[in-house]
Parts: C-alpha cells; sequence; structure tokens
C-alpha cells in the first residue's frame, strides 16, 4: 500500500547536542500535528544511531541508516553490517545514493548486493536512482534510472520491491539548489512505476516513491501533487526542524 514518507538524510552533519535540539523540535512539532506524512525517518551518521534511538523512544518516528556493508562481519575496517543497524531498532536504510555511487565508486552489482543484504535483515531498502545533468541534456534520464532499477530487479527479482521504497534523485538537483520541476520529477517517476508495471502490477501499485534533490518548504508541495510522488527524500533542508516538518505537512 503506497504511503506517504519523508526521509530525513541527514548525511555527515550534526553534533550531539544538535541531535537533541534538532529531534526535540520535530518530535514536538509532530506531536502537535504539525507533520501530516504518515510516516516519518531520520537517517543520521551512524555514530548517532544510539543516541538517535534513545531520543525517539515512545515516539512514533521510525529510523534508518544512511549505508552499510553486505557482509555479515569481517575485516572490514570502518564499516557496518545491516545487522548492527538492527540493534538500533533501524527499519529502514538508504541503497545507491549518488553520493555512494559518485564519490565512492560503488557499481550497480555492490548496490545490489547491499539491497539483498539488507532484506535478509528484514530492512527496507530505500534505493536511490538518479541521472547527471550531463545524461539529462543528452535526453538519457529515462535510460539510467531504469538501468539502475533493472540490475537490481535482475538478481533480487521483482517481488523483492514488494518490501522496498524507490527514490528518484537527480544528481544535478542534489545539494545545488535546483530541483526538477513537479513535471520533470513526475515524468521520471512515471517511467519508473509503468517499469514495474510490466513486470508486477499489484507491487507497481502499492510501492511507494519518494523524490530527492532540493526538496524545500517552498516546492514540496507541488511535487507531493504529482499523482506517482508518494514523499521525500530531505538532504539539507531536514536539518532545519522548522522547514522539515512544513515538508512532512505538505506529503
Amino acid at each position: 500500500m503506497r504511503t506517504s514518507l519523508v526521509v530525513a538524510n541527514w548525511k555527515m552533519h550534526g553534533r550531539k547536542s544538535e541531535v537533541t535540539q534538532l529531534l526535540s523540535a520535530i518530535k514536538i512539532g509532530i506531536k502537535a500535528g504539525v507533520a501530516a506524512a504518515e510516516k516519518v525517518v531520520i537517517c543520521p551518521p551512524s555514530i548517532f544511531l544510539g543516541q538517535v534511538e534513545q531520543e525517539l523512544a515512545g515516539s512514533k518516528i521510525a529510523i534508518g541508516a544512511q549505508n552499510a556493508h553486505p557482509q555479515i562481519k569481517g575485516a572490514f575496517t570502518g564499516e557496518v553490517a545491516f545487522a548492527m543497524l538492527k540493534e538500533f531498532s533501524c527499519s529502514y536504510v538508504i541503497i545507491g545514493h549518488s553520493e555512494r555511487r559518485e564519490l565512492f565508486a560503488e557499481s550497480d552489482k555492490f548496490v545490489t548486493e547491499k539491497f539483498l543484504a539488507a532484506q535478509e535483515q528484514n530492512l527496507i531498502p530505500i534505493l536511490c536512482v538518479g541521472e547527471t545533468q550531463t545524461q539529462r541534456e543528452s535526453g538519457l534520464s529515462k535510460a539510467v534510472v531504469l538501468e539502475q532499477l533493472q540490475a537490481v530487479i535482475s538478481e533480487a527479482g521483482i517481488e523483492s520491491f514488494s518490501n522496498a521504497v524507490i527514490a528518484y534523485e537527480p544528481i544535478w538537483a542534489i545539494g545545488t539548489g535546483l530541483t526538477a520541476t513537479p513535471e520533470q520529477a513526475q515524468e521520471v517517476h512515471a517511467t519508473l512505476r509503468s517499469f514495474l508495471a510490466e513486470l508486477n502490477r499489484e507491487i507497481a501499485d502499492n510501492i511507494t516513491m519518494l523524490y530527492g534533490g532540493s526538496v524545500k518548504a517552498n516546492n514540496a508541495k507541488a511535487l507531493f501533487d504529482q499523482v506517482d510522488i508518494d514523499g521525500a527524500l530531505v538532504g539539507g533542508a531536514s536539518l532545519d526542524a522548522e522547514e522539515f516538518l512544513t515538508i512532512c505537512a505538505a506529503a
């Protein structure tokens, strides 16, 4: 069943005191009915997961992670296993974010391994797909996102998407202040949903799809009004409680 979902990706931001302050304001806003999204997920840097778990105890806000390694355990210095995330009440994990693909050279194959590992631990993967500005200008947007999606489906199977979320994040709009127009975003979301429908109509009709890419309070409603956009993966704006709550309300 499609639900409105707003995910906060804090990326590499935060201090212990800032985490407490931000979560306190978000909890107050949600309790006061400011945020209307059916589900809100906070994805902090992994070092803050324990603190976030404590801060959110008793609330309806879900916890997610930004990344993990597909191996269960081993000599992978600096990495975190998906099983470890479960120790901190995580229920979601971001997979294949463009910053992981671009900055850390994560291939479609490695992204797929993470997708499968997340589901093995009963975590819901938020699979990110998106194109560069050059690819968009070359008319390759749809081909790129479908290739990224197909890479996972080929190994995990279409049925795996009955317990997954897809986030379309045009790389050219992440952290740049640029945003795909609601019509541009809808076009890609519709393409993704249509592609899934060719494989399994029920999954296509029920999967939650998010838009990410400089989502802010002043553009959220127009994006969420699009028929195939169910919410957002929010970066910088999720670090400001008032702005984040406004985005949640728009959902």
